[in-house]
This record gives C-alpha cells, sequence and structure tokens, in this order.
C-alpha cells in the first residue's frame, strides 16, 4: 500500500502576485521636509536681505544692526543771524546808571560774564560815579559798587548788591578778523536794549583821548553806536563777545555816530591781550 502524501490545501495552486511596492511621497506630502524647505527659505531671505542693507550702508556691519533712526545732530558751528545773537545775548546785558559828582555818564551798557553776576562796561560810564545803579533784562534793578578798573584800557568792572532770577552769563570769544559779522547790544541814548549789526572794519586801530592817554590795539567796526552804548559786547556770529565798545568816531561836536566804533578786545578787557596787562580780573 502506498503511502499517502499530505499536501497544504491549494499546493498545487499558482502562488499568488505580490503586491507592487508602495510609491515615495512627494514632498508637499512630507511636513518633515516642507519644514525643512521653510527653514531654508527663511535663512536665505534673511542673508539677501543683510547683503541689501550693508550695500545700501556702505558695507557698515554695524549699520545693519541698528534698528531705530538717529536725529543727526545741528551744527555748532554754524553762524547765527542777528536775531539769534540778540536772543542769546540780550538776558546778558544790562542798563547802567551813574550818579553823583564827576560821574562820566549818565547812563551805559554792561555785559554780565561771570556766574558770580560780575559785569564788564567801560570805565567812563561809571567813573567818578558816587551810585551806580544797574537794571537786568527782566527788569530787576540792583545797586552796584566798582570793583576794578584800569583807566588806560577804559574798562571797569562792577558787583551788583542784587541777581536776577536767571542769571545768563555771556560767552566770551576770542579774536576778531577784518570782515567778521558782529552786532551790538546796548542802550544808546537811552533806547534799552538796541541791537546793530555790521562787520568788523579795522583792527590795532589807536584811539586818542584828551585826558588818559591813547588806547592801542583797538578794534573798529562799522554796527551803529551812540552815547549810552558805551560798555556794552561786541558779538561775533557765534555769539561770543569779543569786545567791549568804548568810543566812536565823530569830526565833529554832534557826537554822533558816522560809521566808526571802537571796541576794546576781550582779550586786553581781561587783561589777557593788547594792553598793560593792568586790568581788573574776573
Amino acid at each position: 500500500m502506498e503511502m499517502e502524501v499530505l499536501r497544504p490545501p491549494g499546493a498545487d495552486a499558482t502562488p499568488p502576485t505580490p503586491p507592487p511596492e508602495p510609491k515615495p511621497a512627494r514632498w508637499w506630502q512630507r511636513p518633515d521636509l516642507r519644514r525643512k524647505l521653510l527653514i531654508g527659505a527663511v535663512a536665505v531671505w534673511a542673508v539677501a536681505i543683510t547683503a541689501v542693507v550693508l550695500l545700501r550702508d556702505g558695507g557698515d556691519p554695524e549699520a545693519a544692526a541698528r534698528v531705530q533712526p538717529t536725529a543727526s545732530p545741528s551744527p555748532s558751528d554754524a553762524p547765527l543771524t542777528v536775531p539769534e545773537v540778540y536772543q542769546a545775548l540780550r538776558p546778558s546785558v544790562v542798563l547802567i546808571k551813574a550818579s553823583g559828582s564827576g560821574a562820566g555818564a549818565d547812563s551805559g551798557t554792561g555785559v554780565i560774564v561771570n556766574a558770580d553776576g560780575t559785569i564788564l562796561t567801560a570805565f567812563h560810564v561809571v567813573e567818578g560815579a558816587k551810585s551806580i545803579t544797574i537794571t537786568y533784562a527782566d527788569g530787576t534793578e540792583s545797586p552796584a559798587e566798582l570793583a576794578g578798573s584800569s583807566a588806560a584800557q577804559d574798562i571797569a568792572t562792577l558787583t551788583p548788591g542784587k541777581l536776577p532770577e536767571t542769571l545768563v552769563p555771556a560767552v566770551l570769544g576770542g579774536g576778531a578778523a577784518i570782515g567778521d559779522d558782529v552786532v551790538a547790544i546796548g542802550n544808546p541814548l537811552g533806547l534799552v536794549g538796541t541791537t546793530t549789526s555790521g562787520v568788523v572794519s579795522g583792527l590795532q586801530r589807536t584811539l586818542s583821548r584828551e585826558r588818559g592817554g591813547d588806547i592801542a590795539g583797538l578794534i573798529q567796526f562799522d554796527a551803529a553806536v551812540n552815547p549810552g552804548s558805551s560798555g556794552g559786547p561786541l558779538i561775533n556770529d557765534r555769539g561770543q563777545v569779543v569786545g567791549v565798545v568804548v568810543a566812536l568816531a565823530n569830526p565833529t561836536d554832534a557826537g554822533t555816530f558816522i560809521g566808526i566804533g571802537f571796541a576794546v578786545p576781550i582779550g586786553a578787557a581781561l587783561g589777557a591781550g593788547e594792553g598793560d596787562g593792568q586790568n581788573p580780573p574776573l
């Protein structure tokens, strides 16, 4: 008897066809790939923007880091207009009234030149005065005393007994050159706070006086001044006091301005420039 060989069911049948392998997913169907591509695009965009900024700012690496614009500072050395000079210096200019036997002038001008309120003026304004009164730009009045003087340079300093609520000392400048724009502020003929402008028309001028000797090294200018302007500041277009007005030239006895005024240079007025070096210190 033959043994029966047992086979698994269907062993004689044709083996089934295996299923096809799945196709790879497209890039837009893969979240991980989309995320990588997005990150790469952002990086490229950032590099491109940085390159544009660098080119625009001349290749300055720091310019790309700026996130806020900064205001450009105004030029500090720009010339001032006459109104700007007046606004800056008017609070520093005072009216001086001198009275008493031998007072050289009824009124004149002075300029505050120190934080302690010291006033610089022309000596002939207060020469021989028994009492001196000053009026500040804000209307405050105060008695003042002669602190020092140089008759040779026609310069004097005054110490006020009272200061205004707001004290504004003037800025003292350096030398002047022929052709420089200048402004004079003073009280000519009692007209308080008068402003005139002109140019420096000469240097190293010598003024002859009937008494007291000549004054040398003066600034000649053509900004109008008249009696009462004496002691006032001569100011450059940077708002700096470059001289102290002391005289005007007039070949007649009228004593009015004809186009030539004189000022003691600020260096000489302070005893550090032209002069005898004996001017009152501040």
